[in-house]
This record gives C-alpha cells, sequence and structure tokens, in this order.
C-alpha cells in the first residue's frame, strides 16, 4: 500500500466535505514546512548556537529561551506571508499579531505556543508546537479584532501539535477524527503513522506535578489519592505515575496509552490563580484533539472548549485524558461544590 503524506490527507478529506476550502489545507501547508523548519533547528541544536536564553522576559514573565525566539520568529514569519491569515497570536507576544501591511490576508485566525516545554531543551526531553485555528467573525472589509481570537474552543476549526523527540510527529484534527503523521527524514515529507487515533476508553497512568501538593485544595489532594489508592479506586492497584513537566509531552502520552493529564489551580503564585496553562494557545487545541479522540478535556467541572475567553493569554486549570478517569475527577470536584 503506498504511503500517504499529509498534504495527500488534506487533499483527500478536502474532496469529501463539500464545505471544505483550499485555503484552510494552504494554511495547514504553511504552518507544516514551519514545523519542519523548526524539526531541523531541534534536532542540531546542541551544535549550533540556539541553546540557552536569550536574556529576555516573555510576557508571561519567563525567562526566554534561544530556540523559543527563533520556533517563534519561524512561526511569525512563514504564516505572516500565507495570505490567509487576518491576525496571529503566540503565548510569547504580549498583543495580537498583526499581517505586516502590503502581505495579503485572508479569514483564518492563528493562535500559537511555539515551543511548549522549552524548559527541557538541555535535557533533550520531548518538546512540541501547539496550535490552534480559527474563523474570524469581524468583517473582511477591516482589521481583525480581539473578538476573533477571543472564541470559544468549541469555534476551531482545527488544532494540533508537532512533537519533537527521537522522531517529529504531526498530530492534528480538522473536525473529522484525528490523525498522526511521522517525517520521515529521508523524503522531507509527513507520512500518514496514526490514522484515526482513539484515546483508550480508559488507562492506568495518571501525570500530575505532585511537588506542588501543598498549593492544592482538599478536592485535588483527593483526587490524587484517588489514584494512588487501591482501596479507593476500581482499579484494584495503584495507577502508576508518569510527569515529564512538557505538556504536549505528557499529552501525547496520554493520547496513545490513556489515562489522564491534570494541571489544576494552586496557591503557588497569587498571580496566576488559575494554574499555569493557556487556555486559548494549549487547553483548547489540546482539548480539541482529545474529543476529536473520544476522550474528554474539562476544567476540573466545565467542558474547556466552552469556557468564554475573556483576554489573550487566560489561564484555566486542565483535566485531560480517557473519559473514564475524567469523569472520575469531575466527580470528585463536583462533591466538593465546583
Amino acid at each position: 500500500m503506498p504511503e500517504i503524506n499529509v498534504t495527500e490527507h488534506l487533499l483527500l478529506n478536502q474532496k469529501r466535505t463539500p464545505m471544505a476550502r483550499g485555503r484552510l489545507t494552504h494554511l495547514l501547508n504553511q504552518l507544516i514546512l514551519s514545523f519542519k523548519i523548526i524539526s531541523r533547528e531541534v534536532s542540531k541544536a546542541g551544535l549550533v548556537d540556539v541553546l540557552g536564553f536569550t536574556g529576555e522576559i516573555n510576557v508571561q514573565g519567563e525567562e526566554v529561551k534561544k530556540l523559543d525566539e527563533f520556533s517563534n520568529d519561524v512561526l511569525i514569519h512563514r504564516m505572516s506571508r500565507a495570505g490567509v491569515l487576518c491576525a496571529m497570536a503566540s503565548e510569547e507576544n504580549e498583543s495580537i499579531i498583526e499581517i505586516p501591511k502590503g502581505f495579503p490576508t485572508g479569514d483564518y485566525v492563528l493562535i500559537f505556543d511555539p515551543l511548549d516545554g522549552s524548559s527541557n531543551i538541555e535535557a533533550n526531553i520531548n518538546i512540541g508546537t501547539i496550535f490552534s485555528i480559527l474563523r474570524r467573525k469581524s468583517s473582511a472589509d477591516g482589521d481583525c479584532e480581539m473578538s476573533d481570537l477571543l472564541q470559544q474552543g468549541v469555534e476551531q476549526v482545527a488544532a494540533g501539535y508537532c512533537i519533537y523527540g527521537s522522531s517529529t510527529m504531526l498530530v492534528m484534527t480538522t473536525g473529522s477524527g484525528v490523525h498522526g503523521f511521522t517525517l520521515d527524514p529521508s523524503v522531507g515529507e509527513f507520512l500518514l503513522s496514526h490514522p484515526d487515533l482513539k484515546i483508550p476508553e480508559r488507562g492506568k497512568i495518571y501525570s500530575i506535578n505532585e511537588g506542588y501538593t501543598s498549593y492544592w485544595d482538599d478536592a485535588t489532594k483527593e483526587v490524587v489519592n484517588w489514584f494512588k489508592d487501591p482501596s479507593a479506586n476500581d482499579l484494584g492497584k495503584p495507577y502508576s505515575s508518569r510527569y515529564i513537566g512538557s505538556l504536549v509531552a505528557d499529552f501525547h502520552r496520554t493520547l496513545l496509552y490513556g489515562g489522564i493529564f491534570l494541571y489544576p489551580s494552586d496557591r503557588r503564585d497569587p498571580k496566576k490563580p488559575k494554574g499555569k496553562l493557556r487556555l486559548l494557545s494549549e487547553a483548547n487545541p489540546l482539548a480539541m484533539v482529545v474529543e476529536q479522540s473520544w476522550g474528554l478535556a474539562t476544567d476540573g467541572a466545565d467542558r474547556i472548549l466552552e469556557v468564554e475567553p475573556s483576554e489573550l493569554h487566560q489561564r484555566v486549570p486542565l483535566v485531560i485524558g480517557s473519559p473514564h478517569e475524567v469523569e472520575i475527577v469531575r466527580n470528585i470536584y463536583k462533591k466538593h461544590g465546583y
């Protein structure tokens, strides 16, 4: 059977969907080219001067890594020239990224985390790019508005991530299932390797940073104890604990093996009462992927994709994974009044 590359797969899906438009396929192809460029730099990061800090602080108050900056610049440069976007937003930029004057624009909005897990770069741990695509709501006659970016996750037309590690893999959905493509460096193409991904109904792994236990509320402590206590959970033995500290890597494992990933709110930082993860650039795209693979994503109580955004860098708790485990967590939080 001949191998199918990602472009062929997108074109086949476009033909099957009467309302599909070639401009979305073009947008995704430009994104894919950006991922190839980033993957190339990640693979040789230890050989060139792209490791370490730039000395700058991003909008989140975090030091910016050189590879972060490179990835952000690649995405902004390539996607500004794609001719299909009216605006972008990045985790690294405080406000809307407008399309430069003189370049054609389009009907889509791109929101992305250019290099998730960058604190793990020097340790050679998986890192990745997360993306969300929305269709603009404002009039095409004027500039993009903030309301075009502040849309609920249910409005996404495509979402996914590209994970860079022992291999480079693109996982994405355009609203009709989730498919994984692995980059074959010998031909320079993403080839379909994981068609129609489905997360297991239940798993045996929970993933959370237990170093923050003292900052959690009673509900979160009960949740984690449920996974650890064989007399409490219905597995009859403790769940295995796995935590990488790179969201895209922890989520990717959860998608393939089942189980649950949690990043709850905590009391560590009064400036971040809702936790660390960003709704628009991290939680929403991964929530779309997991729901399209028959999983669930909540903030502990409510569906992530229905959270109403109020600001560009809004943070949200995230409970995501197999339906069985997510429902268990939701019931425990509900008991505590969430």
